[in-house]
């Protein structure tokens, strides 16, 4: 009689009985790791993007801020002296003033000297004016200009047209392109036909 016995066999598949199925869960079915892992990838890019969209901001409000800077420091080397050449100018007012004096002809030399010095000194100022950006406007017999002129009275003119300078009263200025102050002017007019006498 042997000693082994043989294996139950499956009488429907003639094969030995397969082992009893566990309840493990499958090899390929998903597991709720994939799913957290799915949102927090999710979530992950749309904090890149805001980080993104708030490092663009910031760079551009840079950029702008950068920009402001370069445009403030022009500003500052076009009119950094504009207020001493607000005062300046009626410095040279007054030598032009006293420059425009009539010598007698028995002038002694010192005042003749004296003379001669003023025009050294407007020469000088007109140098260091244009060095700064300074610029005279002496606008007689062109149209007149409301942005840099100033008109004080009108005057009827047969030689100059209506709406032109017929005179400076007093010469403006500017600096770069900035008006220091306006040149005060007086401005022709159309001279008015004659009246009809009654008949």
């Amino acid at each position: 009689m042997s000693q082994y016995k043989e294996a139950p066999t499956d009488p429907a598949a003639g094969s030995p009985a397969a082992p009893a199925e566990s309840g493990a869960p499958h090899d390929l079915e998903p597991v709720p790791e994939i799913d957290q892992l799915r949102a927090e990838l999710e979530q992950a890019r749309t904090e890149a993007g805001e980080n993104l969209d708030r490092f663009l901001r910031a760079k551009a409000e840079a950029e702008n801020t950068r920009r402001r800077a370069e445009a403030d420091v022009t500003a500052a080397h076009k009119y950094g002296v504009d207020r001493f050449a607000a005062e300046i100018i009626s410095v040279r007012d007054s030598l032009d003033l006293a420059r425009m004096v009539e010598l007698p002809k028995d002038t002694s030399p010192a005042v003749q000297k004296m003379h001669e010095g003023l025009d050294l000194t407007l020469k000088l100022m007109d140098s260091v004016f244009q060095k700064f950006g300074v610029t005279r406007l002496d606008p007689k017999g062109q149209k007149f200009d409301p942005e840099r002129h100033q008109a004080i009275s009108m005057v009827e003119s047969v030689e100059v047209p209506p709406g032109h300078v017929v005179s400076v009263v007093q010469k403006g200025y500017l600096l770069n392109d900035r008006l220091l102050r306006p040149a005060m002017v007086v401005v022709a007019r159309a001279a008015q036909a004659a009246a009809k006498p009654a008949g």
